[in-house]
């Protein structure tokens, strides 16, 4: 069985969207993937409560335990590292996950760790996507599933999804209209790539 480990730091709508998916679809039937564990880099996550509404077991690994380390970013990794590899995970997915990852991390998981950010990448990688794509005249905004890299937002394109921009657009009404593309296009990135995993044996 091919372990899938999700990272959230939020509401976990990307995660809980995955899940379903991997339930209604029956992953582990069709493609021998379970999503085996849902981790969380806050405790007051929102995500773990859904996360265990859904059957999954969840664990919460926080940052700020180790913000008083020589190198918080690195500590905080390497522990993350170990909760996620006592899964043995084939992928690692982030979904909401406010964390800026160190190269050793990205390196650890090459060709395994996968992203969805909220634009058109490789326009407007880092914060605020929708405000920036309104203030630019952008037409279309979007989300981009992608591989992670250890340059951020960066990485092979997976899956993209395009919507309108609408005249009278606020950052908040198009995040909306983006998310609900983000829920179809993150699980759909996901069943590709086990598919690929599955070729590849």
């Amino acid at each position: 069985m091919r372990n899938i480990v999700i990272l959230i730091s939020g509401s976990g709508s990307n995660m809980a969207a995955i899940a379903q998916t991997a339930q209604r679809e029956d992953w582990a039937h069709k493609h021998q993937a379970r999503v085996c564990a849902v981790i969380s880099s806050r405790p007051d996550a929102k995500g773990l409560q859904m996360a265990t509404e859904l059957g999954l077991p969840t664990q919460v690994v926080s940052h700020q335990t180790y913000a008083t380390q020589p190198d918080p970013r690195a500590a905080f990794d390497l522990a993350l590292m170990q909760a996620i590899d006592d899964h043995q995970p084939a992928l690692v997915l982030l979904a909401g996950f406010m964390r800026i990852l160190t190269p050793a991390f990205v390196a650890h998981y090459a060709d395994r760790l996968i992203n969805i950010h909220p634009s058109l990448l490789p326009a407007f990688p880092g914060l605020n996507t929708h405000q920036r794509a309104i203030d630019a005249g952008c037409r279309f905004a979007g989300a981009t599933v992608h591989q992670v890299t250890a340059d951020l937002d960066h990485g092979p394109i997976l899956a993209q999804a395009v919507v309108p921009v609408l005249s009278g657009d606020t950052a908040n009404t198009l995040a909306a209209r983006v998310l609900t593309q983000e829920h179809l296009i993150y699980p759909k990135a996901v069943a590709e790539m086990l598919v690929s995993l599955r070729q590849s044996f």
